[in-house]
């Protein structure tokens, strides 16, 4: 297990340094004017010349590249340029992340207590009317671009349910939208992978044997049928969590909320390179630590699978 867990962080730090290493690369390549902002027509090419060089962009790259991680190693992701000028970006990013968790965390929540359940009970009523509405569902999530039920949920069920068109923290109601639109597509997955996994399991011969042996239908569903259902689950479990964490950048921008969504995209529109870098490497480390929790989890559930040397592993 030990060995497994060094290698995957090994594996994890490496896919870490390449990303941020691209995007870092690839910001290095837009135009300069974009640091300048809205001054940069009022200055003199002098005067443009002096701020780029001290922003040190007329330093080679792979020398940027080595500050970037000297300070990144030092705990700092630089300071604002454009968006906020000369705030470090973990002051920025500090006073934004706490909406993303909530918001992230509450559609976690959400999606579970509904995806969960819909699923289980779809896989019990197969070919049912249950069965039916819930697969609806999920094709229509999935198939309609989540743009369109955004926005009809936000023009139709504000004034259906007389409910505020935009985020605001004083106002509790105003957060259900957001939340509920947020939790759409992950309820959606939920129910679609419990359903496919339970109805796997229920074809099974074993599960066939335990029935003619006159096994209650509830005592091979609970012990059973959900328990070896669940195994695969918990691979996505953590990854899908992490992933509706960091929130959404359409709904926070839709709402107006102040999260990590919103300043992502206000970063771009500004060329504000330290506070994108900083986004990006919180973002990615998300992504990452979800996908090594997750072949955790799918040990610790499963004991038939080893994590090790020698082992097998997935």
């Amino acid at each position: 297990m030990l060995w497994y867990i060094g290698k995957r962080l090994l594996q994890s730090v490496l896919t870490l340094f390449i990303i941020i290493t691209i995007v870092f690369s690839l910001l290095r390549l837009m135009p300069e004017e974009g640091y300048l902002g809205a001054a940069a027509e009022k200055m003199t090419p002098e005067q443009q010349e002096i701020i780029l060089t001290n922003l040190g962009l007329r330093d080679p790259l792979l020398v940027q590249l080595g500050n970037f991680y000297m300070d990144l190693f030092k705990g700092e992701l630089g300071t604002s340029v454009t968006y906020r000028t000369d705030v470090p970006v973990t002051t920025i990013i500090s006073e934004k992340i706490m909406y993303s968790l909530l918001f992230g965390l509450g559609a976690v929540v959400m999606s579970l207590v509904i995806g969960v359940p819909l699923g289980i009970l779809m896989a019990h009523m197969k070919g049912r009317w249950l069965d039916r509405l819930g697969t609806g569902y999920i094709v229509f999530v999935v198939a309609v671009p989540a743009a369109v039920y955004y926005i009809f949920i936000q023009m139709y069920v504000t004034d259906l349910f007389n409910l505020p068109l935009l985020f605001d923290e004083y106002n509790k109601m105003s957060w259900i939208l957001p939340l509920t639109s947020m939790a759409l597509a992950p309820t959606a997955s939920y129910a679609m992978w419990m359903r496919r996994y339970m109805v796997d399991e229920l074809n099974k011969d074993y599960i066939k044997l335990a029935r003619a042996k006159g096994v209650k239908e509830r005592t091979l569903m609970f012990r059973h049928v959900m328990r070896n259902a669940f195994i695969p689950m918990a691979q996505y479990l953590p990854a899908t969590i992490l992933f509706t964490i960091t929130g959404s950048i359409y709904i926070e921008s839709l709402y107006s909320i102040p999260g990590m969504g919103g300043l992502l995209v206000d970063a771009i529109q500004r060329q504000d390179n330290s506070v994108v870098q900083g986004l990006v490497l919180i973002f990615s480390s998300l992504g990452i630590i979800g996908l090594f929790l997750g072949d955790l989890a799918m040990a610790l559930v499963d004991p038939r699978i080893k994590l090790g040397k020698g082992g097998s592993t997935r």
